[in-house]
């Protein structure tokens, strides 16, 4: 087992507690101006001050009778590796001429009804093989590891019948077995209702209750069910009793809510206490304050509002509500094509008025919180994956101030270099 000990580095990482991070505590991050960590076999064991973390490597090494490893990080500032907490990285072919209607006046809903949209990947996705579509995810899976996420969830939802969802959350499970990052199958098989269900939805909804969510619990893949509960896609009613049915069959629950219209989906997620709500470019006060009393964490994602030219999320409302903000790319091939963290909370910062304190802990850890891995991922602290992003920069208000570009170093993943 190789000791490693990173020092001379400025660590800024925020620090887990009892429930995600909201409020003022948003804002707190631990500093250690000359700061070290220590790793073995992957995992943070020991971080702080030199003389601090030095006493810890001395100790184990004599105790393992090996010499460690040193790596002077030349005083750069050292953060969590990004968690993104909402994609849709399982795809088989992009959507740009959709960017070309939007630009034009089309608005998202106009588009999925003409067929294009979420429908227009579900038929590139049930005609790709499982081989094609892991290739085409892989890709964008290592691009968004060269910006920084050395977590990420996936969602399925470009299948929307029971074998094209099984085939999306294999290859999945496949991305997180044979790339560096930690990935996170979620089952989205509620994200649209398909063509052959137009005419009659209520039928697709009593398929996702009767054969795929339980096809799903017995495949033990998908950690999540996620529901797209909107205007012309699930209502309010038909969102609950999915997400009732996939807490029956063992699944923990988060949704998409009040992307277009406060159609009362974040009250929804604060009546279920789903993991997370995300979106909520719409949620109204009462929504708001439903997320907080439930603790549900609001996964806000810039890069769509910036893409579709709306308004954005409400994070400081949510903030000074005590509502725990997490942030996302949102990585899709329509409405967001977006592989880069580092935009992301550079959009936050400029646009949603977060510090890049509370940006940084949207990134790293509330958004752990929003996918289940909040004891593995989102901070660096003892018995935590060693991963971690060398940026360059002296601060994490590079992220926003270098914006458009990257700002980083290197990348590791469980004391690894990856990029």
């Amino acid at each position: 087992m190789t000791i490693k000990f990173f020092r001379n580095a400025r660590v800024y990482t925020p620090r887990t507690g009892e429930t995600p991070a909201s409020g003022t505590a948003q804002a707190h991050i631990d500093q250690w101006p000359k700061g070290c960590f220590l790793v073995m076999n992957g995992r943070v064991t020991a971080v702080g001050t030199e003389r601090d973390v030095r006493e810890s490597l001395a100790a184990e090494a004599l105790r393992m009778d090996r010499e460690p490893k040193e790596y002077d990080l030349d005083g750069a500032a050292v953060i969590p590796g990004f968690v993104d907490p909402h994609t849709h990285a399982c795809f088989a072919a992009k959507r740009e001429e959709e960017f070309s209607m939007r630009l034009a006046g089309k608005s998202y809903l106009d588009i999925l009804r003409a067929g294009g949209g979420i429908l227009s990947s579900v038929r590139h996705v049930r005609s790709a093989s499982e081989d094609e579509l892991f290739r085409f995810s892989r890709r964008l899976l290592e691009t968004t590891l060269h910006y920084g996420t050395t977590t990420i969830e996936v969602k399925s939802g470009y299948g929307l019948n029971t074998d094209t969802e099984l085939k999306m959350l294999r290859v999945i499970r496949r991305l997180g077995l044979e790339t560096p990052q930690s990935v996170v199958p979620t089952f989205m098989g509620a994200h649209a209702v398909p063509e052959e269900y137009r005419s009659h939805p209520d039928d697709y909804t009593a398929l996702l209750l009767n054969e795929m969510l339980p096809a799903v619990a017995w495949q033990h893949i998908a950690r999540f069910c996620d529901v797209f509960c909107e205007e012309g896609v699930f209502s309010v009613e038909q969102s609950r009793a999915i997400l009732h049915k996939a807490r029956e069959v063992g699944l923990r629950v988060k949704m998409h809510a009040d992307e277009v219209h406060d159609l009362g989906g974040a009250a929804l997620a604060g009546e279920v206490r789903a993991a997370s709500a995300e979106h909520l470019l719409a949620a109204s006060d009462a929504g708001i304050d439903a997320l907080a009393r439930g603790g549900v964490v609001a996964v806000l994602l810039p890069a769509t509002a910036y893409s579709l030219k709306k308004p954005f999320a409400r994070a400081r409302t949510m903030i000074e509500k005590g509502a725990p903000v997490a942030l996302a790319t949102d990585l899709n091939p329509g409405s967001c094509f977006c592989e880069s963290m580092p935009f992301v909370v550079s959009l936050a910062v400029m646009g949603m008025d977060l510090t890049p304190e509370e940006a940084l802990v949207g990134a790293t850890l509330n958004a752990a919180w929003a996918i289940g891995m909040e004891r593995e991922v989102g901070s660096l602290e003892p018995g935590k994956l060693a991963d971690f992003i060398v940026l360059d920069g002296e601060s994490p208000a590079v992220l926003a101030y270098a914006s458009g570009s990257r700002p980083i170093r290197s990348v590791w993943k469980r004391g690894e270099k990856v990029a």
